[in-house]
């Protein structure tokens, strides 16, 4: 349970898509039970087996348009027609409670989060190579080729912009990279800011320990 005062650090996830993200994402949250995953507002019609508050808030476009005048989205975008947006309130809500929360997003969204929450942590996620991205996109059999090849023309333009993340993490071998991600979360949490929050009675206390005599 976090301790009063603790704030909790908000991790701003991106990749291409077919990098292995969401897979990774859901094993994190598997691994780490003090990690949280925001769920998103959209305005996109819910699909068959999806359920409205767990894979999405679904909302219509006037909810939608009311919630970006009153500013309650950290990120928002229309992708295809459709709106997708991250609730301000919620995350830092869950900040101030002292959880860490996960947003994935793609890098513009990050931008827009990183000029609101500064002391975000961002994370970029890249396949080993291009060849083995085609691979698990054509392997999904989701896609029509023409659309594969979308996905692999915006993917080279989101690679662009990986320095403007904090870390980054290649995902090989999926164990490895999962286990890259949790030594991030971890070295978040050992930092001295937030252990000072953390555990600032006990530093209190070895700091007034008496002095043995002679």
């Amino acid at each position: 349970m976090s301790q009063v005062g603790e704030t909790g650090t908000l991790f701003v996830i991106s990749a291409p898509s077919g990098a292995g993200k969401t897979s990774l994402v859901a094993e994190m949250l598997h691994a780490d039970q003090k990690l949280g995953v925001s769920v998103s507002h959209t305005t996109r019609p819910m699909r068959e087996g999806e359920k409205d508050g767990i894979n999405y808030h679904f909302v219509n476009r006037d909810q939608f348009e009311a919630m970006i005048a009153r500013g309650d989205f950290l990120e928002h975008a229309d992708v295809f027609g459709n709106y997708y947006g991250t609730s301000q309130v919620w995350v830092r809500q869950m900040l101030a409670q002292g959880s860490d929360v996960i947003l994935e997003i793609d890098w513009q969204g990050a931008g827009q989060v990183r000029r609101l929450v500064p002391e975000c942590v961002s994370i970029f996620i890249v396949p080993p190579s291009s060849e083995v991205l085609r691979d698990r996109l054509v392997g999904r059999g989701t896609d029509a080729s023409e659309v594969v090849e979308l996905r692999l023309q915006e993917a080279r333009e989101e690679c662009r912009h990986v320095a403007e993340f904090d870390y980054l993490v290649v995902n090989d071998e999926f164990h490895h990279a999962l286990g890259d991600l949790l030594a991030i979360v971890r070295s978040q949490r050992l930092k001295i800011v937030a252990q000072q929050e953390r555990h600032g009675h006990l530093l209190s206390t070895l700091s007034e320990l008496p002095e043995r005599k002679a």
